[in-house]
């Protein structure tokens, strides 16, 4: 151990608890011991500390606690003589750096609650988001499941050319990973840096500008722990299996610009606690042997041409990047990019022009592969600002390919053209909106590049179905409009096909097994009536995937006997289940939230829980941060329900498999709905209507009630009374 690394860590260390110290006694004269703490819209309390103690922190009075303890981890300053260069209490000193830091962070929020801005994306009088909210955990933790996001890197301070500063984080944007950016150099910070280039930051490009002070690097960490918790189902206070867990699943490291802070030293041991290493751009002592990371710790005076690759090696973290022909940046961390006013060159679609997309599969002979084409004026036929008709048609052949893929490879289409840097898409089927910016025209993107984006990515993705795939863009309004008749007739025969199949009549299921590299413990078991719980698989997409990958995460789960019908119960899906879960889940029912409902890792995007007071069931959306009549907020819910839980009275589902037959058919099913955000009720409205008209209750949706009649059961119980909503006179739930 370095003499000197010890000595700045814990030097920083003492420096930060004297400023945490001095902020909670200082808000504690100001607003009183019981003013209340929190990260707003966020279910984990202060997370680091209430993660690794296993200690809320709600009023400020709670936070002397955290003082002492942090106190208490500090170890002595080093001896000029005979100093110990142990690990060990350096990784204390940096867990206490932790701790005083959530405290700093928490009483910014009371001191100024605008002192970050709430949401994904900053504004232009202030660019520091704070701490992620759970709705913001919870979308972008996904994409750490399903492996979309390898990693993230803690970034402090900035490099000295702003430039330097932009290539680094389009390379780590081009490695998929997420960019955490807090602290100065020198007063200049790197998300400022971005801005002044006109880079967008913010969740949706993955560039995440955390704060400008030190003390937001612990944000990070807070979203590394609260992960643990989401996703690993670990309880709070289980301090070892939250670091080994990141450690093992969350590949994450530290990358630190300029001159390194005794403050620096002490955040960066504190990130060592966790597994994640520390790589400078300046000759600052390092720690090279192996231990608590999985390679070294501090790694030193790496040039910036060689930083992010040296950082993942140190990280071991293994990184996939396809180069696909196109003249821009491509990857997932440009699909939140946005394209706005003026930067708009051409636009096409979302109710400005008609807009479609179409895959159709044909014969070996009729499809050529890599043909792409363009119908109609080309970007450089148009001037900036122009607005054009657009369909998208992919035609594939090959001996594996069904009819059933289709739909698979076109879903496919929205996400791999978003990942072009300055292309936005959002939307799909006749409904899709592309936009195409006037930076990536300068950069030479022209509307055949979409085709070679296409044809690259689902060969890749897919190529074990199909052969053969040519790609044709037309821009010609009259071939819009033929192409459009086209595909709305195959769209209802599509519709058709998977609201024909039901789960009694098909044979075999399929397992989703992705989220267990997050939750390892959850298994999601997808049938036809049932949907996978974050509303991203369905059956068929299963089916597709079984048959693209043989040994990858959806695998076919046969039936076996039904030993119960009403509840949605079949012994192999439960000996499969207990085996995928080793042993912890040994039974699910698929269609029932109050006996063994099924199993969630956190990515769901509802949750159904009973309101035992009305005699029914409340479902909400990830998207609403408003109390809902549980008395818990969409947040404190996923709490309880994710990390591969089962627990009774609640569940993760999808949107979709509200207004399925199978929707907690052992309960009745949607006569038992009571509540739903209004929004929600809005989104599903015309799928739900059909559904209620189906079981005789046709204005069923107007007899639910929303948070504008009221978010508790007792607000509530009149509107439904008065409704005469069937949930009140159904047999009781107990």
């Amino acid at each position: 151990m370095s003499k000197i690394i010890a000595s700045a860590a814990i030097r920083g260390a003492y420096t930060i608890v004297d400023r945490a110290e001095a902020d909670v006694k200082r808000a504690i004269d100001a607003y009183g011991p019981n003013s209340e703490v929190a990260f707003p819209n966020t279910g984990y309390y202060l997370p680091v500390i209430y993660g690794i103690l296993g200690y809320k922190v709600q009023k400020l009075a709670d936070m002397e606690h955290v003082i002492k303890v942090s106190r208490n981890l500090l170890p002595q300053p080093v001896k000029e003589n005979h100093h110990l260069p142990y690990l060990g209490p350096i990784l204390d000193a940096g867990m206490a750096t932790f701790f005083a830091e959530e405290c700093i962070e928490a009483i910014k929020y009371i001191d100024n609650p605008a002192v970050y801005v709430p949401g994904e994306d900053p504004r232009g009088d202030n660019i520091w988001l704070g701490a992620a909210d759970d709705v913001i955990m919870r979308k972008r933790g996904v994409e750490f499941v399903d492996g979309t996001a390898p990693g993230f890197a803690a970034m402090l301070g900035a490099p000295e050319d702003p430039a330097v500063a932009e290539k680094i984080a389009l390379e780590l944007q081009e490695k998929n990973l997420y960019v955490f950016m807090s602290a100065d150099t020198g007063g200049k910070t790197m998300s400022q840096q971005l801005v002044d280039r006109s880079v967008q930051i913010g969740w949706p490009t993955r560039l995440v500008p955390f704060g400008k002070d030190v003390s937001s690097t612990v944000f990070s960490i807070g979203f590394a722990t609260r992960a643990a918790m989401s996703f690993g189902g670990i309880e709070p206070g289980d301090y070892r299996k939250i670091l080994i867990y990141n450690k093992d699943r969350v590949f994450a490291f530290g990358i630190t610009f300029g001159f390194v802070s005794d403050e620096w030293y002490a955040n960066g041991a504190g990130c060592i606690n966790y597994g994640f290493p520390i790589i400078t751009d300046t000759p600052t002592p390092q720690i090279l042997p192996t231990g608590v990371c999985t390679y070294e710790h501090v790694v030193s005076n790496v040039p910036h041409e060689n930083i992010v690759s040296r950082a993942i090696e140190v990280r071991g973290l293994k990184v996939t990047v396809s180069k696909v022909p196109v003249p821009v940046a491509y990857g997932p961390a440009f699909e939140g990019e946005r394209v706005r006013g003026d930067d708009i060159y051409l636009e096409a679609g979302g109710g400005r022009t008609p807009a479609v997309e179409l895959v159709v599969s044909g014969d070996m002979n009729s499809v050529t592969d890599n043909k792409i084409e363009v119908v109609g004026p080309e970007i450089t036929d148009v001037k900036p600002g122009s607005q054009l008709p657009l369909a998208i048609l992919v035609e594939v052949a090959g001996r594996q390919m069904q009819p059933d893929f289709e739909p698979i490879l076109e879903r496919q289409i929205h996400h791999l053209i978003n990942y072009a840097q300055g292309i936005m898409h959002i939307g799909q089927r006749d409904i899709a909106w592309l936009r195409v910016s006037k930076q990536a025209v300068d950069k030479g993107f022209r509307m055949a590049h979409l085709g070679s984006i296409l044809h690259a990515k689902l060969h890749q993705d897919f190529g074990k179905i199909f052969d053969k795939a040519q790609v044709t863009v037309y821009t010609d309004e009259a071939k819009v409009q033929e192409i459009l008749e086209r595909a709305r007739a195959l769209y209802k025969q599509r519709d058709e096909r998977i609201a024909g199949m039901t789960d009694e009549d098909t044979d075999p299921f399929y397992s989703c097994l992705l989220c267990q590299s997050f939750a390892p413990n959850h298994v999601c078991v997808v049938t036809p009536e049932r949907t996978g719980l974050c509303g991203a698989y369905n059956w068929l997409d299963c089916k597709a995937s079984y048959e693209i990958n043989p040994t990858g995460p959806n695998q076919p789960v046969k039936k076996g006997a039904v030993l119960d019908a009403r509840y949605g119960r079949w012994k192999g899906v439960d000996d499969f289940v207990a085996k995928a879960s080793r042993g912890t889940v040994m039974t699910v029912d698929a269609y029932s939230i109050m006996r063994n409902p099924m199993t969630s890792c956190g990515c769901f995007e509802c949750i159904a829980a009973i309101l035992p007071l009305c005699n029914g069931i409340m479902t909400v959306d990830r998207d609403t941060a408003a109390m809902t009549p549980s008395g818990m907020k969409f947040t404190t819910l996923a709490g309880m329900v994710g990390g591969g839980n089962i627990t009774p009275g609640f569940v993760g589902h999808s949107k979709y498999y509200i207004t399925s037959k199978k929707f907690l058919f052992a309960e009745g099913g949607i006569k038992r709905l009571v509540w739903m955000p209004r929004a929600l009720k809005e989104e599903i409205r015309e799928r739900f209507n059909q559904r209620a008209a189906e079981i005789g209750e046709p204005d069923l949706l107007d007899k639910i009630a929303d948070e504008t009649i009221g978010t508790t059961e007792e607000e509530i119980l009149p509107f439904l009374t008065e409704k005469g909503h069937p949930a009140l006179t159904m047999d009781p739930l107990f």
